[in-house]
Parts: C-alpha cells; sequence; structure tokens
C-alpha cells in the first residue's frame, strides 16, 4: 500500500496560521497531542466495558519520548488506532473530527462527553515546531492492517504501510531548528508537568529510580536495592474527580499543598459538582488572606476532562472570588479557549452564577452552623464577603445576612443586630441612624473615647476596601448615615434637638476666633466657635466625611471622577468648644497670652490628627517645655 495525495483543506496557507495565530504558545502543542493520546485511551477502555472490544487491554499509559539525536519526540499510546482510511478521514480531512462519529455511534453511553477528541486542528499543532510529522498506527479492527503517515508542513502527505505491531499509535515529531528547546528534557517535563499532571490516563516520561526491598542482612536488618522504574508524571485520579463523601480532611489539605507547596493551609473549601445544566467539577479553597488585600488572581486553575487550560479564570470566576485558590474542571468549555468564546458562552454564565451560589451558601453554612468559629475567621473571610457585596448584586442579598461588622471592643453584629444596638442612642434628629467608624483606633483614640463617653458605638473599618464597602452599605442601608469618628465633633456627627447655651458673649467669640485665626499657618482651614459639651475637647480639627472618602478612593484608585477629589486641596474645619475651660481663659486673657495659648491648643489639635511635623512640631516641643 502506497499512497500520495493532498490535505484536504481549503488553503495551502494553512499551516503557517496554524504556527503564527492558531496557538498563542507553541507549547501547546505537546498538550494536545498528549490529550488526543489520552481520548484515544478512554475510547478504548469504553469500547472493552461496552463490549465492542474482545480483546485484552493491557497497559494503557501514553508515553512521552526523547530522541535527541534523531531530533525527535513521540507521543505514544495504545488506544484505539487508526485505519489508513480513518487517516484519510480524520487527518486529512481537517474539517472532520473522529469524536463526531464516535459519540454518535456511542450516543447512548451515559457519559459520552467525556469521549469527544479533538483529532482536528489539535493535531495540526504539531507543525507548530516540527518540520516533518509522521504517524505510525494499528487499528484495534479485527484484521486492520498497520499505517504509516507522514507530512513536511505543506499539503502534500505519504500514506503507506506501516511498522506498529501493537494496537495504538505513535505521533513522532521532527523537531525543526527553531523549536529546539522542545529536546531538552526539562523542558519537556515542565509542559507536562504544568498541562498534563491530572490526566486521567498515565502519562510516562522517562524512568527514575527508586529504592526497592531486597531481604535482609545477616541481622536481620531489611536491605533494599535501586532500580529504574516508569516515572508517571500524573495523578491520574485529583479529588475533585471523586465524590466528596469518599474524602478526607486530610485529602483536601494534601491537594492544596500540592497545587501551592508554599503557601498556608487554607481555611475551608467548597467541593463543586453539578451535571445540570452544565458539567462543572472542582474543589475551591479560601486562602488565608488578612487585611493586606493580597489581590493576587490567576490562583484558580481551569481544566477540561483534567487537561489544564489557563489559569486566567476572569470570566469563569465571578471577579470577587478571583481570591479564591483551586480547580475548576468542566468537559462544556473547549481546550483552545479564547476570551471572546468565555464572555459570550452561555454556559459560562451559567457557572459563573453558580460559584457565586456555592459559595454564599458555603458562608452562610458556617456561619449558622458555628458562629464562633466564624467570628474567629472573619479577619480572612471579611474581605471575599464585603468584596462581593460591592460587586455582585446577588452575592449581596445573601451575604447580608452573615456579614459581620466589629466594633472598637473587638464584639461582632450582624447588620440586623447592629442596626437594633445603634437605633436607641445614635438616631438624629431628622430620624437617621448614625453608623460610626475608626479607620486606626489608636490614632483616632481621641474621637473614639469622645463618641463612647457619650455612649455611642465605634465600628473598626481599617482594610483597604472599607472606604468602598462603606459608600455601597450607606448606598443600600435605609435612612443610615456612615461617619468616620473624626470626620466632625460628636455633636455634629449625630446632630440631637437639644440645645447647649454658648457660654462666651458674642465679644468673646468673636476675639476667640481671631485668635484661632490668627494662628493657622496650614492652608485650607475654616475656623468656627461651636457650643459643644465642656467635656469635648477645646479644638478639634476634622475633614468633611464626604471630602476625604471621595480623597480616599481617588487615591486606591477608585474609578472614572475620582482622580478628580484626588487633585482638590485638603479642607479642614477648626471647631472650637466655646464651652470648655481652657477657651473660657483664652477668652480672658490678654491679647499675646491668647494667640501663644491659642497656638498651643490649635498645635495639641493638629498632633491628634498627626499633621503637626518637622519644624512646626519642633518649636511645639519647646513651648510645651517653656510653659510647663
Amino acid at each position: 500500500m502506497q499512497e500520495k495525495g493532498t490535505i484536504s483543506i481549503h488553503t495551502e496557507n494553512i499551516f503557517p496560521i496554524i504556527k503564527k495565530f492558531l496557538y498563542s504558545d507553541h507549547e501547546i502543542f505537546l498538550r494536545e497531542l498528549v490529550s488526543n493520546a489520552v481520548d484515544a485511551t478512554q475510547k478504548i477502555k469504553r469500547l472493552s466495558s461496552l463490549g465492542q472490544y474482545q480483546g485484552q487491554l493491557g497497559d494503557l499509559q501514553v508515553e512521552v519520548k526523547l530522541d535527541k539525536e534523531q531530533k525527535t519526540l513521540t507521543i505514544s499510546d495504545r488506544g484505539i488506532g487508526m485505519t489508513a482510511d480513518e487517516i484519510k478521514k480524520y487527518i486529512n480531512q481537517i474539517a472532520f473530527s473522529g469524536a463526531t462519529e464516535f459519540v454518535e455511534k456511542f450516543k447512548e453511553a451515559k457519559d459520552a462527553n467525556e469521549l469527544i477528541g479533538k483529532f482536528g486542528l489539535g493535531f495540526y499543532s504539531a507543525f507548530m515546531v516540527a518540520e516533518k510529522v509522521e504517524i505510525q498506527t494499528l487499528s484495534f479492527q479485527d484484521g486492520a492492517q498497520p499505517a504509516r503517515w507522514i507530512c513536511d508542513g505543506s499539503t502534500e502527505f505519504e500514506l503507506t504501510e506501516g511498522n506498529r505491531t501493537e494496537r495504538g499509535t505513535d505521533i513522532i515529531l521532527y523537531i525543526n531548528s527553531e523549536s529546539e528547546e522542545f529536546l531538552e528534557e526539562h523542558r519537556i517535563q515542565e509542559i507536562l508537568s504544568k498541562y498534563c499532571a491530572f490526566l486521567p490516563v498515565p502519562i510516562k516520561f522517562g524512568t527514575r529510580t527508586t529504592s526497592v526491598p531486597d531481604g535482609e542482612d545477616a541481622e536481620g536488618k531489611p536491605q533494599y536495592k535501586q532500580e529504574e522504574v516508569d516515572n508517571i508524571i500524573n495523578n491520574t485520579q485529583p479529588i475533585w474527580t471523586k465524590s466528596p463523601s469518599s474524602l478526607t480532611e486530610e485529602d483536601y489539605l494534601s491537594f492544596y499543598r500540592e497545587l501551592y507547596p508554599m503557601a498556608e493551609d487554607p481555611l475551608f473549601w467548597i467541593h463543586l459538582n453539578v451535571d445540570y445544566p452544565f458539567n462543572l467539577t472542582g474543589v475551591l479553597y479560601f486562602p488565608k488572606v488578612k487585611k493586606e488585600m493580597e489581590l493576587r488572581p490567576n490562583k484558580i486553575k481551569l481544566f477540561s476532562r483534567q487537561v489544564f487550560i489557563t489559569d486566567e479564570v476572569k470570566d469563569i470566576v465571578p471577579e470577587f472570588l478571583m481570591l479564591l485558590h483551586g480547580v475548576i474542571d468542566s468537559p462544556d468549555i473547549p481546550l483552545n479557549v479564547s476570551r471572546s468564546f468565555l464572555q459570550a458562552d452561555s454556559n459560562v454564565k451559567k457557572i459563573n452564577t453558580y460559584i457565586t451560589k456555592k459559595v454564599a451558601d458555603k458562608l452562610s453554612e458556617l456561619y449558622r452552623k458555628d458562629r464562633k468559629i466564624y467570628e474567629e475567621k472573619w479577619e480572612d473571610i471579611g474581605m471575599f464577603v464585603k468584596y462581593g457585596m460591592i460587586t455582585d448584586e446577588k452575592f449581596y442579598d445573601k451575604a447580608k445576612e452573615f456579614l459581620l461588622l466589629t466594633n472598637t471592643d473587638n464584639a461582632f453584629f450582624t447588620l440586623d443586630e447592629y442596626k437594633e444596638k445603634t437605633t436607641p442612642l445614635q438616631t438624629d434628629k431628622n430620624g437617621e441612624l448614625v453608623y460610626l467608624y475608626t479607620t486606626d483606633p489608636g490614632k483616632q483614640d481621641a474621637y473614639i473615647q469622645s463618641a463612647t463617653t457619650r455612649g455611642y458605638d465605634v465600628l473598626k473599618m481599617d482594610s483597604p476596601l472599607d472606604n468602598h464597602f462603606i459608600s455601597h452599605l450607606e448606598h443600600k442601608l435605609e435612612k443610615t448615615r456612615i461617619k468616620r469618628v473624626d470626620s466632625g465633633t460628636v455633636d455634629t456627627l449625630i446632630q440631637k434637638d437639644e440645645t447647649i447655651p454658648l457660654i462666651l458673649t458674642e465679644e468673646q467669640s468673636t476675639a476667640v476666633k481671631a485668635a484661632f485665626e490668627k494662628q493657622i499657618s496650614k492652608p485650607g482651614m475654616q475656623v468656627s466657635v461651636e457650643s459643644l459639651s465642656p467635656q469635648e475637647l477645646p479644638v478639634t480639627i476634622t475633614m468633611d466625611e464626604f471630602m476625604r472618602r471621595m480623597k480616599d478612593m481617588a487615591q486606591m484608585g477608585g474609578g472614572a471622577g475620582m482622580h478628580f477629589y484626588g487633585t482638590l486641596p485638603d479642607n479642614y474645619a477648626v471647631t472650637v468648644n466655646g464651652n470648655h475651660p481652657l477657651i473660657s481663659k483664652i477668652a480672658s486673657a490678654d491679647e499675646s497670652e491668647q494667640q501663644r495659648m491659642a497656638k498651643q491648643a490649635i498645635d495639641l489639635a493638629l498632633l491628634s490628627q498627626g499633621m503637626l511635623t518637622g519644624s512646626d512640631l519642633t518649636a511645639f516641643v519647646k513651648r510645651s517645655v517653656e510653659m510647663i
């Protein structure tokens, strides 16, 4: 048998297109060819289980071999093999796929999807790195003859009798001069480890040395000898392919360490397993994130039938869950996946929604099952929950039941619990509930104490995400304002109907205001003399809540229009407490003493806000020593 011919394709330029555009990374060729070999192997197993193949299956591993002298890379399997006619159909007629007919034939099989091969464009990826590709194959069919196909990357091919004596296929790549990196063992090992680490059929690449028992010595101590064994590079049954009921906590932790050897153990995990209306399995882990907003995406690996595709899962996993680690496997996602496919595919949208629901259900279950443990993990969990509530409306609706707010006493509250706690005291004269919060309890301690003296509660909102979260929460909660504890005096933050009379006369009030205005050296500071409780500080310096929040968001890259706020000058309110004994003392002092005391009071207020630095701080210290 000898035949020469032309591959049935529409254009002679198909090979340059394959080499340049079809695959973004040349290393993909090995994934495609090994995947094809695995498909062929699974097909023979399936035929055997259906009684369609009576022969011995034998050793079904796929082998990858290098020959540096011959400059060849060979992928061998003991799968179904091909006849010469099948080569013509599946290899030469590029528009066909061997799997189509196969699945049609066995469509009554429940798991027919897993049999879908890609003997089409996937095979032609070999020409990205090979100047010539040879196929040696022998079909499983009774009486089949071995066949050999060879092509040099043009549209010409040669089909002759082959030399293979066992069922299966060898794909032999004669590596071209630009691709000799693929003749290096470490490079092939690297690619196999990346794409084929969890394929369902054993993949052999070379051999390794291991110790095996070799009897005992004269004293009865066991002896060992070194033996060469097959180097199998993959785990054929990763945990996401197993039933959750058959797995232990240690199984999940061991798999996590296999994926992320340097990471701390995760907080908990979610086992995904759905077969309708799409197929999806996987395990997602919640890593320890803390407050640092360790937004390190691309920690979730996407597989298709245990073949690694990508770790860029942006369109499959909701944005807020990009912080998760783990594995997702869906046969509904093609190997040669593109961004446009992911963005348009209806199954991908359903997967996205399903994952969001599963995460919300898991968090809800943890909260209800053991709130104390949930609270202990909140520092790590909180980042996911808040990020999700900001970015995903459906998640917000579920998460508002298990979101926790933490106050300065480190007590935890749900939204409903906190509303109940604060409503009696923190409702202002307009009927609005006011939540107070601190971003830095140490730095804002004076303001916190001022609030707690009144019986008010102060929340801790000190993560980088909280600025955005506060605005989102305020938008969602009815008749509720959220104000930073140092964005005004406590009386202005929660305004009540009762008024406190001002002790100072109008004349004294004007004089005090003028004295303070003279001592302000920083721009953007507006002085006012207010009637406050004598227990409040004599002078407070605050920035308006809205303006400060906008500026903080701008610094974090808060989106369109936010950069405008980042460029605005700082504006501060300097509130002089006209009922404080120190201010009365200033009001009755002579002009020079007024100036000195006003300067000291201003500097104290600046110091409490961390705004007194450099020569101003030095002068303050010297003046304080003199006054003492």
